[in-house]
């Protein structure tokens, strides 16, 4: 799923993007790749990658966010460094961006030095929220990330859920939608996306792009446990 450099993941509040996000970085480290996680989301979404700071920092992963005071900011904030980032050709960067257009517009405002012959924009799509109810919304939504971000969306990762409440009836009806959505768009399905406790009951099922266990690395607050350790008012970390 991480074939490029550079690699921007795009997608409405709820797609999931921020933990693929996640999960791609601390698995790129692992892997002993030198990679940057750059938070562009200036939406207000439960799931924000600057809430997990610490584990990426512990994991060997840089992040680009805002610190300090503006780490819930809600207004736009551009990373400085980004720009430096993308022009660096010795380091592996993931960009988590805005969750709709207006986060793109972000987007936007670095097209000028994204590296487009080494850089996939990934849409994430989640069919049971209201803003991609069906392909031929899926597809709007592409064409307006497209036109403000000014960066092609060059493939599609089906991350169909509705959290604890997920079957495997919910994530293959996604990964269908998914399928006609790419026909829709002329751009490729390139991954399947589930939990890790998901994967076993999907095991007999044909998918015709890889499916990825995601492990969960931060819980909305209504999924909050005393157990728990708190990283911000929106965010509990596992």
């Amino acid at each position: 799923m991480y074939r490029k450099r550079v690699t921007l993941l795009v997608g409405h509040f709820g797609s999931g993007k921020t933990e693929i996000a996640l999960n791609g970085a601390l698995d790129l480290a692992a892997a002993g790749v030198r990679i940057t996680l750059a938070d562009l989301d200036i939406v207000k979404p439960y799931f924000r990658s600057r809430s997990a700071r610490e584990i990426l920092s512990d994991a060997g992963v840089e992040l680009l966010a805002p610190t300090g005071a503006n780490v819930h900011a809600d207004l736009p904030i551009i990373v400085p460094q980004i720009r430096s980032h993308l022009r660096d050709p010795s380091r592996r960067l993931i960009i988590d961006v805005g969750g709709d257009d207006i986060g793109a517009r972000v987007l936007g405002s670095l097209s000028d030095v994204v590296p487009f012959d080494d850089t996939d924009c990934l849409l994430v799509l989640n069919f049971r929220r209201p803003s991609t109810p069906d392909p031929e919304r899926a597809l709007h939504m592409i064409r307006e990330i497209e036109a403000v971000g000014r960066v092609p969306v060059s493939g599609l990762i089906s991350n169909t859920h509705l959290m604890g409440e997920t079957t495997p009836a919910v994530v293959l009806g996604g990964y269908r939608q998914a399928v006609e959505t790419s026909r829709l768009a002329e751009v490729p399905l390139v991954a399947v996306t589930v939990t890790e406790e998901q994967i076993a009951d999907l095991r007999e099922e044909k998918f015709e792009c890889p499916v990825i266990a995601m492990h969960r690395i931060v819980m909305p607050p209504f999924a909050q446990s005393h157990e728990r350790r708190t990283t911000g008012p929106l965010f509990v970390v596992n």
